[in-house]
């Protein structure tokens, strides 16, 4: 469809008829010579003098109107309005937190066809599933041992993000755990995300025995930014040492943040978990709505200018024409 930007300025269509009523024609002034019994010229030869102007020469007067009734036309800013293009921009960003410390290659949670496989592989397949539920959401990961690393940034490309989660295996960030520094890089790399929504999940099978500021400390400046961190503990309580997941310390963790703690004995309980997070988490997206525009203003204008030059060129032609016809009748 089309329209007009600025109709209100079609009002000045009838601007030159009110020129034209009111106000006179314009005369050149001229040498001539004044002759007192002009009049009576006039009446012997049945002739009248006629005023100048366009008043009596029409086709004049008709490219004068319409002349001024295709700039009014331009200057109104005709405009041809597309159907709109609708984007959806996500709301809300998810930062994924996975132990990857040496007890996560223990063989002790059944796999899909029932035989025991590793904490690491069960982790990775559901976490995989999850992404792939998530497509409108920017999600990252972080993975931690003994330190705590960046593995992918905020991003919608799930497709690179799920080869990097695949890429992930034990060891790659040291034996131990680091709980504390993985939330507080999750928290940097949340900090330059601009959406209202901020989620962390941070999975573990053990207790944080090497970070350099306490997972307490770390939950409190995610609290401060309006970061939920949700908690699942996948280890046993009962092992000893390192290996012994901190069930306490991971509801303490969820509790100050507005989260919630998860606990996933299987593969199967660990599913269940990433659905109940799916569930509390929905997908939200803001819809952004474009109509593209294309000016339609230079028609207008530019037949306005054509029939200018146009009806200009016809009159110069016609002015030489008479010129030939009077010279050749003269000779």
């Amino acid at each position: 469809m089309w329209q007009l930007d600025y109709p209100w300025l079609l009002l000045l269509l009838p601007l030159p008829l009110l020129g034209y009523r009111r106000l006179p024609p314009w005369q050149e002034a001229r040498s001539a010579v004044r002759m007192p019994f002009f009049d009576e010229i006039s009446q012997a030869t049945g002739q009248r003098p006629d005023l100048p102007g366009t008043r009596h020469d029409h086709w004049q007067l008709a490219l004068h109107i319409l002349v001024w009734s295709l700039l009014c036309c331009a200057v109104a800013r005709p405009v041809k309005v597309e159907p709109p293009i609708e984007h959806q921009q996500p709301v809300r960003d998810l930062m994924l937190a996975i132990d990857i410390s040496q007890s996560m290659d223990s063989v002790d949670m059944p796999g899909a066809d029932g035989q025991p496989v590793s904490r690491i592989s069960a982790v990775k397949a559901v976490v995989a599933d999850f992404i792939r539920q998530r497509p409108q959401d920017r999600l990252g990961l972080v993975v931690f041992g003994s330190g705590a690393f960046a593995q992918a940034p905020l991003t919608l490309d799930h497709a690179t993000l799920s080869i990097l989660l695949a890429q992930t295996d034990v060891g790659m960030a040291g034996p131990n755990t680091a709980i504390g520094d993985a939330i507080g890089l999750s928290l940097k790399m949340l900090e330059k995300a601009d959406e209202p929504e901020k989620v962390l999940i941070l999975l573990t099978d053990g207790n944080d025995t090497s970070s350099a500021i306490t997972p307490a400390h770390a939950a409190e400046i995610a609290a401060e930014r309006g970061v939920v961190i949700h908690t699942i503990g996948i280890g046993d309580p009962q092992a000893q040492a390192e290996a012994r997941v901190d069930l306490t310390t991971l509801q303490q963790l969820a509790a100050s943040t507005g989260g919630r703690f998860f606990r996933a004995s299987d593969r199967s309980a660990l599913g269940e978990v990433y659905r109940t997070l799916d569930a509390i988490t929905p997908h939200a997206v803001k819809t952004l709505s474009h109509q593209p525009r294309t000016e339609l203003f230079w028609l207008p204008l530019g037949f306005a200018l054509m029939s200018f030059v146009l009806f200009h060129v016809l009159a110069w032609s016609a002015a030489r024409w008479n010129e030939r016809e009077v010279a050749a009748h003269g000779h």
